[in-house]
């Protein structure tokens, strides 16, 4: 059974429960998906399924990438990806896929790349406290003391430091889905997921429980 699928984060909207409660909603379009590649454990060394996402123009891409999806149909993608599967020769190549591998009340994972917010301060980047406010203080915002002095006479890796913040891989886990638009292609997730608008994003069920499961 494929366990993912490959989405695009159309942004955030408002759901109300039963009770009445305001619950934030990001909208995702997951798939359609179509399979580009078969990998096999025999062959591969795993199993997995290459999947193909989005509209491309051939103008787009190289021959390279033009002759190995032609075997999938005559569609252009614009991205390709690969899921774990349990048993890949279920599928077969140019078999779409679409979002109704999900059900509603599902818990998923869902992973992209974060909004990058260029060179921060150790404040924005690392939530530190800052220095007094007080009359005649000059450390406000700076991070203050590294301790590396005649010994160990460098800084240390992983020193909490300014630095480029965001625009790197985050993982959300255990989102529940709240409604499923089929003929749309779209989940309704609960909560915020990683990414600015348009975003791409994988979306698979979970295989790690946590604590914050609750339902709405």
């Amino acid at each position: 059974m494929c366990n993912g699928l490959i989405g695009k984060k159309l942004g955030m909207m408002g759901m109300f429960s039963p009770e009445g409660r305001h619950i934030p909603v990001t909208v995702v379009q997951v798939g359609p998906c179509t399979v580009t590649q078969i990998k096999t454990k025999a062959i591969d060394g795993y199993d997995a399924l290459q999947l193909g996402f989005g509209v491309q123009k051939q103008s787009r891409v190289t021959k390279a990438v033009l002759g190995h999806v032609k075997k999938a149909g005559d569609q252009i993608f614009s991205l390709l990806k690969e899921v774990a599967v349990d048993n890949p020769l279920d599928y077969t190549i140019g078999q779409t896929i679409s979002v109704e591998i999900f059900s509603v009340g599902d818990l998923i994972d869902v992973s992209g790349i974060s909004k990058g917010k260029g060179f921060s301060g150790v404040i924005k980047r690392h939530g530190f406290h800052g220095g007094r406010a007080t009359h005649g203080s000059q450390s406000h915002r700076i991070p203050g003391s590294i301790g590396a002095s005649a010994w160990p006479s460098r800084v240390m890796k992983g020193k909490k430091l300014p630095g480029q913040f965001g625009n790197t891989k985050q993982t959300v886990r255990n989102l529940q889905i709240l409604d499923i638009r089929a003929e749309d292609n779209v989940l309704l997730i609960k909560g915020a997921i990683p990414g600015f608008k348009s975003a791409i994003v994988d979306v698979r069920k979970t295989n790690k429980m946590t604590g914050n499961t609750k339902a709405i």
